[in-house]
């Protein structure tokens, strides 16, 4: 294992360009952007048909607020769609999403986003994304039925996120009180672990540390490190954990995460059974996905639970329309049975007493939503050569996990890391050329055309020169 570059000096963020943005729709998804992106400094106008809801946004944000039909033209020239430079249309209605955002880019020369959760929109997305000329195409359930999965093929970990293109990881797990790592120190683990990482983050009693080599891990630490693909796999295995993914799932709710989570898991051969209430649905997903079993029936009905095997499950995924109804299903399994347990939360209400719950993994499809926009957004907000590739928001946002692209020359380029005047609470954990993952050492120099992920404890960089002391 390399040390990881962890630099403790201050300095000013970058100066950035502040967007118009008009967002369309103040549901979940709506009022999370809304959040983020007021957060970062940009100018916003919401678009909805609910005027109480809009006028209630606007007196709790620094924003603008239309009533009224946001595929409308005269409701988006109201809203200001001449100097916009950015829509984003996140209604329940993919048909509605797609009109707005066609409406806007050939009012405007803005460019548009549409949330798409519909599976045969989503199977044409790259169609329709260049014959409408979006800028992107959003896909919630889809995204996070792609991250539930991903942790349901290395079960022994709490979150798993991807970078470079699926070559790099960042995983999070629990120090459990019989680990070898408890009592451990960061530097000796390259003894027992023949393979590079980077420790990025630790969470203890509610602080989250950076830490260097000289940081031992405790009991109940959560812990997020990077590594190749494999080498998280090697990781965990060399340090005392299972690593191979689950045989079965039984998931309650059979919507469109659901299904996408099922077809997700039944390509890498996970045996899924699904428990809808809706006979009608249950006939669709019968056709849909001909290699699973689908059980009509109450999913949070104890008995049904137990005689479809919610004692002998190795996963169990609770994916019904009420977040207080997952929650109790997540408790109940982990009353009854060791199976590993993935929650999706909708809200953010509460998140303290849900925390303190110890539900294991938990997945915000809206805080997914809101992260691939965000990251297209300040890409778009700076004028250098490094755009972002990915974005995370890790340990309760309290972290942001970033994978800068380097397009050309600057001022981080082809010096060695160690004369680099870099950030405190900052880690580069990888360096991405020509698609081999590089864990740095201060020798190392960043080059054009390389892709560089840090983690950070700084919130809204822009691009990767704000690493630097300026």
């Amino acid at each position: 294992m390399k040390s990881p570059i962890n630099h403790h000096n201050n300095a000013n963020k970058s100066s950035y360009k502040r967007l118009n943005i008009i967002i369309v729709g103040c549901g979940k998804v709506g009022c999370s952007l809304l959040h983020e992106l007021n957060k970062e400094g940009h100018y916003i106008t919401i678009i909805d048909k609910n005027a109480a809801k809009v006028q209630s946004l606007v007196n709790m944000y620094d924003i603008m607020g239309v009533t009224g039909n946001g595929a409308s033209y005269s409701v988006q020239m109201e809203a200001g769609i001449s100097d916009a430079d950015l829509f984003i249309a996140v209604t329940n209605s993919d048909e509605l999403n797609l009109l707005c955002c066609t409406v806007a880019s050939r009012t405007a020369k803005c460019s548009a986003i549409a949330r798409v959760r519909t599976p045969d929109y989503s199977e044409e997305a790259n169609y329709l994304k260049d014959r409408l000329n979006l800028a992107m195409i959003i896909n919630p359930e889809l995204e996070a039925a792609r991250e539930v999965a991903r942790i349901l093929y290395l079960p022994t970990s709490l979150e798993v996120n991807t970078f470079a293109h699926g070559e790099a990881e960042i995983v999070k797990f629990k120090v459990p009180s019989d680990s070898m790592l408890n009592g451990m120190k960061i530097s000796d683990l390259n003894k027992h672990v023949p393979t590079q990482f980077v420790i990025s983050a630790v969470e203890r009693d509610g602080e989250v540390i950076l830490p260097t080599g000289e940081f031992i891990f405790a009991e109940d630490d959560l812990v997020s490190f990077v590594a190749t693909r494999q080498g998280a796999r090697n990781f965990l295995k060399k340090t005392g954990f299972k690593t191979n993914q689950v045989k079965d799932t039984l998931i309650i709710g059979g919507g469109t995460f659901g299904y996408y989570l099922a077809k997700n898991l039944i390509n890498y051969g996970i045996s899924v059974k699904i428990i809808e209430s809706d006979m009608e649905r249950c006939e669709e997903l019968s056709i849909l996905l001909p290699k699973a079993v689908i059980i009509n029936g109450d999913g949070t009905d104890e008995e049904l639970l137990k005689e479809e095997g919610i004692e002998y499950v190795e996963s169990f995924v609770p994916l019904t329309g009420i977040d207080e109804e997952n929650i109790m299903l997540t408790l109940y399994a982990n009353n009854v049975s060791d199976t590993k347990v993935v929650t999706k939360i909708n809200r953010i209400n509460f998140k303290d007493v849900i925390s303190n719950l110890d539900l294991g993994s938990v997945v915000y499809p809206k805080h997914i939503t809101a992260e691939a926009i965000v990251a297209y957004v300040r890409g778009k907000s700076n004028s250098t050569g490094n755009t972002i590739e990915t974005l995370y928001h890790l340990f309760d946002s309290t972290v942001e996990a970033i994978e800068f692209k380097v397009d050309g020359a600057s001022d981080v380029t082809n010096i060695p890391i160690m004369n680099l005047d870099i950030k405190n609470d900052l880690l580069i954990c990888f360096i991405n050329r020509n698609g081999t993952i590089i864990i740095p050492n201060g020798k190392d120099v960043i080059k054009a055309g390389d892709s560089v992920m840090i983690v950070t404890k700084h919130s809204g960089f822009n691009c990767l020169n704000d690493i630097l002391n300026t």
